[in-house]
């Protein structure tokens, strides 16, 4: 008799178990006609670079992308982040009145080797008008005039930069000024740039939009942006050049083409058409064979799973952020998604738990692993609830 109730309580527990372990079913795609391997990726001249995915931060191609390099001016993008956060912050505003001190317009202004905006040493002008000056022309002096007006001195902005620059997950990165004139140990590396271009444009897509204004005019002096490929290539909207001697040529740039954007970034080319022609170059062959999806959305049920012990008898398992993932084109339909789920769960359990892991796989090899969390939370059951299910738990247990 008791393996009659056994067998009963093992099928009930295993059609639970197949529904928490299998993904829902997927929107059914056309038939890939591209079965081919993707080409190796076009050859870079340069110290360092990286090809990013934004949707899912997933690097497509790189080489020596975690080495330390100097950022030179595409530090002005961790300048720009830092703005664009104390200012959601509440703490500056587009119209603050900033002033082009004497100290900005000695070590970033027109006497100097650098790029330069052209605000009027000891005059003030509006922070958004500032910072364009910063993005577009890459001022020197602006950058300068807008740490000491954030933080009260560069030194102190610098603090916020590699602040910020933890948050956002690069580890590779410290920054010492916020124009990327040379100083020892002011270094970052192509895929922290990567993230950050990642960070900037999801964030605050507002900051990130004057990247493509394509000439920017302070007083008699109009300057154009040296990013060449804002001429180009009418689906690139970014992001900064950057050149020292001993930086070499840099070029962070970032394109959208439909529902797809993309990041590169080359660092130590040998001139700014090099830069320009690989840092096209790679975006086109990133948009060529790889292709991003969405699998699953945050919030929503992809899964239920038993709980013993509850006021109710199942959960809801989801994620807590979307998960996408970028594939070479043709093999979306090979992904293969998975689910470990724990094969008993007592409540109370709270929502947004972790319970749980899904996996997707292409070929064998994982290319995307979220944690599945609760979507709901469950109380603790009753006396008699919990008694019951503490029977049968005893009962399988056997």
């Amino acid at each position: 008799m008791k393996s009659r109730f056994v067998l009963a309580a093992i099928a009930t527990l295993a059609v639970g178990l197949a529904v928490a372990q299998t993904p829902a079913p997927q929107p059914a795609r056309p038939a890939a006609s591209d079965a081919l391997p993707v080409p190796a990726p076009p050859k870079i001249v340069g110290t360092a670079w990286v090809l990013m995915d934004v949707a899912s931060g997933n690097v497509l191609a790189g080489e020596n992308y975690d080495q330390p390099v100097e950022p030179a001016s595409i530090t002005k993008v961790m300048t720009s982040y830092v703005i664009a956060a104390e200012m959601a912050a509440g703490k500056i505003k587009e119209s603050d009145p900033v002033m082009m001190t004497e100290n900005a317009w000695r070590k970033g202004g027109a006497g100097t080797d650098g790029s330069y905006s052209g605000f009027e040493v000891n005059k003030s002008a509006p922070l958004v008008e500032m910072e364009k000056g910063m993005v577009v022309q890459s001022g020197n002096d602006a950058a300068i005039a807008l740490a000491e007006h954030v933080a009260g001195s560069e030194q102190a902005f610098a603090q916020l930069m590699n602040a910020y620059a933890k948050r956002i997950g690069m580890k590779g990165s410290h920054f010492l000024n916020a124009t990327g004139l040379p100083e020892p140990g002011h270094v970052t590396t192509a895929h922290d740039l990567a993230l950050l271009g990642r960070a900037l444009i999801r964030d605050f897509p507002k900051a990130y939009s004057y990247n493509k204004i394509k000439e920017f005019t302070v007083g008699p002096i109009t300057q154009r942006n040296r990013n060449l490929l804002l001429w180009r290539d009418p689906s690139v909207d970014g992001i900064k050049t950057g050149h020292t001697s001993s930086a070499g040529y840099c070029l962070m740039a970032s394109a959208q083409r439909g529902d797809q954007r993309l990041i590169s970034v080359v660092m130590g080319s040998s001139s700014e058409k090099q830069r320009a022609d690989d840092s096209q170059a790679l975006l086109n062959w990133g948009f060529r064979f790889f292709e991003t999806h969405r699998l699953y959305d945050a919030g929503k049920a992809i899964a239920r799973q038993k709980v013993w012990k509850g006021a109710a008898d199942q959960v809801q398992l989801g994620l807590a952020q979307p998960l996408l993932v970028t594939v070479p084109r043709g093999k979306y339909q090979q992904l293969k998604p998975t689910m470990d789920v724990p094969k008993t769960l007592v409540a109370p359990i709270a929502k947004g738990q972790k319970i749980g892991t899904v996996k997707v796989s292409l070929g064998g090899k994982v290319v995307a692993q979220r944690p599945l969390v609760a979507l709901n939370a469950v109380e603790e059951g009753g006396f008699f609830k919990r008694l019951w299910d503490e029977f049968w738990m005893w009962w399988e247990s056997d």
